[in-house]
């Protein structure tokens, strides 16, 4: 249990709202979720589904009319053919991680992750006494991965890599040209399993378009997609996401979900599916309302004393880097917060590469982000220059 990491937004959100509980102001920048509410069609599917008796178990692996209409949206959005046996739904993102290390990594093996990554990704593999390898996403690779150094990484123990694009914390994107160059690279260690964790693919601006390794047919074999609801469609709490993966692999993986959840809440799943066929228009708006708030803080982060941040391509999160000031991240997030009234996420969270940033969740009003900024501005002039 000492291996077992945790996620840090949580933290800071308690500490957060026990000073607001004081009376104090808090700006909050550090959680990643989208402050929309959920489509009001996706909420009467929801309810719908509970009129009309949705209330019972299901089957482990999911509904058939969701894991259908995940086939037909994955297949559509990557460009290649999924069968619905080849779905597994599950009560948000993070059990799709957990059930395929469990399934993959033992002691002896490693795995490969991004760091600063998602803070999830070590802890499992830590847990799983596996040796967990941090593939470093650099601010001067515009938070890409480098697929030569990659290919460094990989040795005979290497069961698993970890992918994210678009990334948390970091906003970045992996060009259509990288994806080629690593799937040549992976065509050289046919043993080598990938978890693609694509929980943001809807979340890309200026034009840009997903793009993904799926597409790569002779690698899909040993390909496990990740995706889900929470952030597309402001479903956080529904806890809703599913894993796209060979047919023989998901069998183990649904044998896991009936060992740990029996199954995925019926009455969510029809909200599912209604929040993959029906209107997308509260996706556009959502994703209208972030590319604004984006330029709004990175110009605003820019302008701050000693402050730097690179535009995110993807996600909703700005990794600003704040290592002019002398302090290490962590000092930094304790002082926005204690003094300054802003809650946000030292880069440390997201791996020991991420020291000297800090990751701030524009996912909250333009009206909050410019006052969280200014309360930045004043603390940093009269307490940091």
């Amino acid at each position: 249990m000492q291996n077992l990491g945790t996620e840090t937004a949580f933290e800071v959100l308690a500490r957060a709202k026990a000073l607001e509980q004081a009376g104090r102001s808090i700006i909050h920048l550090q959680i990643g979720e989208p402050d929309f509410d959920t489509p009001k069609n996706v909420v009467e599917a929801g309810c719908k589904a509970l009129r009309e008796g949705f209330t019972h178990y299901g089957p482990s692996p999911g509904l058939p009319a969701l894991r259908a209409a995940i086939a037909e949206d994955v297949g559509k959005s990557r460009g290649v053919h999924v069968a619905p046996e080849e779905v597994i739904v599950v009560p948000g993102g993070k059990p799709i991680l957990f059930f395929v290390m469990l399934a993959l990594l033992e002691p002896g093996t490693s795995a490969i992750y991004p760091n600063p990554g998602f803070p999830i990704y070590e802890s499992m593999i830590r847990f799983l006494d596996a040796k967990a390898v941090p593939l470093p996403l650099r601010e001067a690779n515009d938070f890409a991965l480098d697929v030569d150094e990659l290919a460094s990484l990989i040795d005979d123990s290497t069961r698993l890599l970890v992918l994210n694009s678009p990334s948390n914390p970091c906003g970045g994107v992996m060009p259509s040209e990288d994806i080629d160059k690593l799937a040549d690279v992976l065509r050289q260690h046919p043993d080598l399993w990938i978890l693609s964790d694509e929980i943001y693919s809807r979340i890309l601006y200026d034009g840009m378009k997903h793009d993904s390794l799926i597409r790569h047919e002779d690698l899909r074999h040993r390909i496990i997609l990740l995706d889900g609801f929470s952030k597309t469609y402001a479903m956080t709490g529904w806890r809703l996401g599913y894993g796209v993966m060979p047919k023989d692999f998901a069998v183990h993986v649904a044998r896991l979900q009936t060992n740990a959840t029996s199954c995925t809440a019926s009455a969510t799943q029809m909200a599912g599916v209604e929040a993959l066929r029906g209107p997308q228009d509260d996706v556009e708006t959502m994703l209208r309302a972030f590319d604004e708030r984006r330029h709004r803080i990175v110009d605003g982060l820019n302008a701050l004393p000693g402050v730097s941040c690179r535009l995110p391509k993807g996600a909703f999160y700005a990794f600003a880097n704040f290592s002019s000031f002398g302090k290490t991240s962590k000092e930094l997030e304790t002082l926005f917060l204690e003094e300054a009234g802003v809650a946000c996420l030292t880069g440390t969270s997201f791996g020991s590469y991420g020291e000297g940033y800090l990751r701030f969740s524009y996912a909250n009003s333009v009206e909050n982000i410019e006052e969280g900024l200014r309360r930045m501005r004043a603390f940093i002039e009269t307490k940091l220059l």
